[in-house]
């Protein structure tokens, strides 16, 4: 007599619920070490002027470019996104620098992402393709044992 659970017996194997066990826990470790140490990141914030372009109306005076690794470690606009912008702002008539979201670097971000998704489908498309097969294959065994036992 079989039972109806639906819980294949591999998934209740010591060595697999060990692995699973680990997989998660590393994966909450990686969770909740992130989220601690962003805190720790936003209790260490320096006092900084407020930039005109933050109060003000402005004019982008040079286009958004990428920061070189100087500019990266000095510029604070540079740090956020590695590309930044020249603006004037009106009122106080001072230029600054802004930081800015490139183009080139959207669509870029845009097609790994588009990858990425084409990969995960082709992945789990293939393990449902499996799944349905060794599925099918214990279906048939099934049916074969009981016409035999007949």
């Amino acid at each position: 007599m079989e039972s109806d659970c639906r819980i294949p017996v591999v998934c209740c194997r010591p060595r697999v619920l060990i692995l699973h066990v680990l997989f998660w826990g590393l994966v909450s470790l990686r969770v909740f070490g992130a989220a601690l140490l962003g805190e720790e990141k936003t209790t260490v914030v320096k006092p900084m002027a407020t930039p005109c372009w933050l109060l003000e109306d402005f004019v982008v005076t040079t286009e958004c470019w990428q920061c070189n690794a100087f500019q990266s470690k000095s510029w604070s606009a540079c740090g956020l996104t590695g590309y930044v912008e020249k603006v004037n702002c009106t009122k106080s008539n001072r230029d600054e620098h802004k930081s800015c979201r490139s183009t080139l670097m959207e669509e870029h971000l845009f097609w790994k992402f588009e990858v990425a998704m084409l990969v995960l489908t082709m992945v789990f498309g293939i393990l449902v393709f499996v799944r349905q097969h060794w599925l099918d294959r214990l279906a048939s065994e099934k049916v074969r044992r009981q016409i035999e036992s007949i």
